[in-house]
């Protein structure tokens, strides 16, 4: 059976990834809670850098809209509907007070709550083919993840609302203009400058970081 979340450990460096390529990493209940599993794990063994990664063409496309079309039609999945919001701001509560560094690398689409998961780790390193978008409003839902207090403390209040309120999708460059990546690589080099990056972290003073962070 496939793991849809994988979590590996090397040395001082943890990794998480999304592995539902075959569903562009659509994110169910399923997946959430994995993730946080996964995150709690890698805070229990005290990793001090994180890489979040994805496999397949796109980081993610953001929540299972067709999943999220049955929970919304089927009164009798309604506890499951409030689990499944209720574990995406358990997810970044899961990264808030994980006390390594984490480091999320973005390629392809990053759309919706697939996005806004991102806004709490401490580093964004994004391939050149990234593309973001936060559609909610456009198709009647609303922010997860504290998106609505992460993203303008990042990029500033009038950027933040320009994209929740348009929801036009940006491209990698544009990201990084306004601060909302950290830096751009070629697709090709995108793990290799990610373990690059999590190997000059873990060489610094661990409680140092800790602290810092």
């Amino acid at each position: 059976m496939v793991d849809i979340v994988i979590y590996e450990k090397d040395g001082d460096i943890g990794k998480i990834i999304i592995n539902k390529p075959e569903k562009r990493n659509a994110i169910d209940l399923e997946t959430l809670k994995k993730l946080i599993n996964a995150f709690n794990k890698s805070a229990e063994n005290n990793d001090i850098c994180v890489l979040y990664t994805a496999n397949g063409k796109d980081f993610t496309v953001g929540a299972d809209l067709k999943y999220g079309f049955g929970l919304l039609t089927d009164k009798s999945r309604m506890a499951e509907a409030v689990e499944f919001l209720e574990s995406f701001q358990n997810l970044t509560r899961s990264m808030i007070s994980h006390p390594g560094i984490i480091i999320a690398g973005l390629h392809g689409w990053v759309i919706g709550g697939g996005f806004e998961q991102v806004l709490y780790c401490d580093l964004r390193i994004a391939a050149n083919n990234t593309r973001i978008m936060l559609p909610e409003l456009g198709v009647g839902l609303f922010f997860s993840n504290a998106s609505t207090k992460l993203l303008p403390r990042i990029i500033g209040e009038g950027r933040a609302k320009q994209l929740m309120l348009l929801g036009s999708e940006i491209y990698a460059e544009e990201a990084l203009n306004i601060g909302l990546v950290n830096q751009v690589c070629k697709l090709d080099g995108l793990r290799r400058i990610l373990k690059r990056t999590a190997n000059t972290i873990v060489q610094k003073d661990h409680l140092a970081l800790k602290w810092a962070k």
